[in-house]
């Protein structure tokens, strides 16, 4: 009887002990899984970020060209480019060297926003 008891009472630490390694292994799978999940999550997150920041840029190119006619789709990416880079805190030279255009070029290009942005502010402040 006491082989029999000590027989079961082995088995029952030999299963407690593969019990344990299996839930390890299962517990790393769901954490590879979840670690996945988050990075596809984060990805998506990202790619939405840039969508809604072009739309913005996009919303404020159409707002300055109002009553003029809307140029060609190569010079709105452009134009939504250095406005994005200017949004960054670039220079208006980075960007020139950037955009490999003249800083004068930039410098017209970007003017009419800039100054949008400045008159804003004044109003804002003054109120």
């Amino acid at each position: 009887m006491e082989w029999v008891l000590a027989i079961l009472f082995g088995a029952a630490v030999l299963l407690l002990i593969l019990s344990f390694i299996k839930s390890m292994k299962s517990s790393s799978n769901f954490e590879k899984q979840m670690d996945q999940l988050s990075y596809s999550l984060m990805d998506d997150i990202h790619q939405l970020e840039q969508k809604i920041r072009n739309l913005e840029i996009d919303a404020e190119i159409t707002a300055q060209e109002a009553g003029v006619l809307p140029g060609s789709s190569k010079e709105r990416l452009l134009l939504r480019d250095m406005l994005d880079l200017h949004k960054r805190g670039y220079s208006f030279e980075s960007i020139a060297m950037k955009k490999q255009l003249p800083k004068n070029e930039v410098d017209h290009l970007l003017a009419p926003y800039i100054r949008v942005k400045d008159e804003r502010s004044k109003v804002a402040n003054d109120a």
